[in-house]
């Protein structure tokens, strides 16, 4: 097993580096059913994170008694039990949004990103780097839920989390609150990280090189 260089840098990696959606194209269920506005994308980011913290967390503690087996099904228990906290808790809390999120929070168990952070990494490495790569992960991906949330409501609605921007004169995109504008959103952001990724690793040839020819 090798070692992460430093619980910071596990936890960066998940924001830019490996972003579970810019970089890995993960959680695209959710991705694109609940971001039609930004206060349903920053609530189901915010329970993905709920539950990818715990679940990693009590996956590390437990690593050595969860026989080699059965450590599938273990995860998802494991999972499921903090779905249902985050479940519940919506429920009694903030009932709109819960009902808004729909069938997608349950659907949290089965989040690829979620599992796929159990098996690849907290059952393999200490209960610190665990979460702060669970910290990393989910804030990630909670910023992609955000981006795109933001985007589709301020084009689709004329606002962001509700309040009004541009006044009564504005004519909304209504093709943004709908699936195809999660597409054409998701795919637009995608181009752009990209772009910007892009432009860093030239960046740092080019610096590279210069360095180079300096020595």
């Amino acid at each position: 097993m090798a070692t992460p260089s430093s619980p910071y840098e596990e936890m960066m990696k998940g924001l830019w580096r490996d972003n579970p959606v810019f970089v890995q194209v993960l959680g695209m269920c959710p991705m694109l059913a609940v971001t039609n506005t930004a206060v349903n994308a920053l609530a189901m980011g915010l329970a993905t994170l709920f539950v990818l913290v715990g679940s990693s967390f009590l996956v590390s503690v437990m690593r050595s008694l969860i026989p080699k087996q059965v450590r599938i099904s273990s995860y998802i228990i494991i999972i499921a039990t903090f779905v249902t906290i985050i479940d519940y808790s919506l429920l009694a809390v903030f009932p709109k949004i819960h009902k808004e999120l729909g069938a997608f929070i349950p659907l949290i168990t089965a989040n690829c990103l979620i599992l796929g952070r159990q098996e690849a990494f907290a059952s393999r490495n200490s209960v610190g780097y665990a979460v702060m790569d669970a910290i990393g992960m989910s804030v990630g991906f909670l910023f992609a839920l955000l981006a795109l949330g933001s985007v589709r409501e301020i084009l689709g609605e004329g606002a962001l989390f509700g309040f009004n921007l541009f006044g009564p004169n504005f004519e909304p995109w209504i093709i943004m609150i709908l699936p195809p504008g999660g597409f054409l959103t998701l795919g637009l952001i995608l181009l752009f990280f990209n772009w910007i990724t892009e432009k860093r690793k030239q960046a740092q040839i080019e610096y590279q090189l210069a360095e180079e020819r300096a020595s």
